[in-house]
């Protein structure tokens, strides 16, 4: 495409150095958007473009490396609702108030079809079904009307539990700690927010999009982004209170409600996961991750 433009390479910081992971863009100070000089601007051969590739013969990593930081809600009420049930409470009326969050590991992000094995000392691996947003610029104390001005794309997050150290460890209102930082996913891929817009009404929390998950082919979970109690605005308004958000930064919604065997294991498969397992998440538009479940390395 330099060829084609000769003052490309001088007018666009694009083609001043290689394309390589979405981390060092961000760190360069660029947006997800200025992507899009690549992608909607390259002129292609035709059909048999050699530059072209098919899906299914290149292999996917996480849309982000290394994200500066984790930060993973709990947006959904009727997942919180039900957890809150399980232990014979009324959910706190702070939740309907304070968009609530725990900082997750950065230092375990996987993408799809990388395994996921459950961590030692646990027998209840469970997955959770989330939206994820990547934040691509930085931002402080900001309001909710505008906080989603942040976010460069969204894609599917699977924030992985292990259940029964999750139990153990709430029981000191400390944590999740090593329930939550064995691995969390994402992927395949980062969706700019341009292209969701026009499936989301004006004042709901978020496209009226359909999240579902399956494990061997058999359907778990059924759920909508719209469902959910706060939008991402609320959300990272909440997050930026006080503090910077910066570039890379990964935020996670929550789980949709029923989008855990926590919720549906009894009506369901009947059991946490097991090596051999398969989980599938999808998000409309925002594609399939899979994952399969593997015995803990040795």
């Amino acid at each position: 495409m330099v060829g084609r433009d000769p003052g490309r390479a001088h007018n666009s910081p694009l083609f001043r150095k290689p394309v390589t992971t979405l981390d060092d863009h961000l760190s360069a100070g660029l947006r997800v958007a200025h992507l899009a000089e690549i992608v909607e601007a390259y002129p292609t051969a035709g059909e048999d473009d050699d530059a072209v590739l098919d899906a299914e013969d290149l292999a996917f990593g996480p849309p982000i490396l290394r994200p500066p930081s984790l930060r993973d809600f709990y947006g959904f009420e009727r997942h919180v609702a039900k957890m809150w049930q399980r232990r014979g409470a009324e959910v706190p009326e702070a939740w309907y108030r304070l968009p609530i969050f725990y900082f997750g590991n950065v230092s375990e992000i996987r993408g799809p079809a990388e395994p996921v094995w459950p961590p030692r000392g646990s027998s209840e691996l469970d997955f959770e079904l989330e939206v994820g947003a990547i934040v691509d610029t930085p931002g402080r104390d900001l309001a909710p009307e505008r906080a989603e001005e942040v976010i460069g794309g969204y894609c599917i997050l699977n924030d992985w539990s292990a259940r029964d150290l999750q139990r153990d460890e709430t029981t000191v209102r400390l944590g999740p700690a090593k329930g939550k930082d064995f691995a969390t996913s994402i992927g395949p891929w980062l969706v700019t927010p341009d292209e969701l817009a026009d499936a989301r009404e004006p004042g709901t929390t978020g496209p009226d999009l359909e999240m579902t998950a399956d494990v061997n082919g058999q359907a778990i979970s059924r759920g909508t982004w719209s469902s959910a109690h706060f939008s991402f605005g609320q959300m990272l308004a909440r997050a930026s209170a006080d503090a910077r958000l910066r570039p890379g930064d990964l935020v996670g919604s929550g789980t949709v409600g029923t989008g855990c065997l926590l919720e549906v294991r009894e009506e369901t498969l009947g059991r946490y996961l097991e090596p051999g397992d398969e989980v599938t998440l999808r998000i409309e538009r925002l594609g399939e991750l899979g994952t399969p479940i593997v015995a803990r390395p040795t």
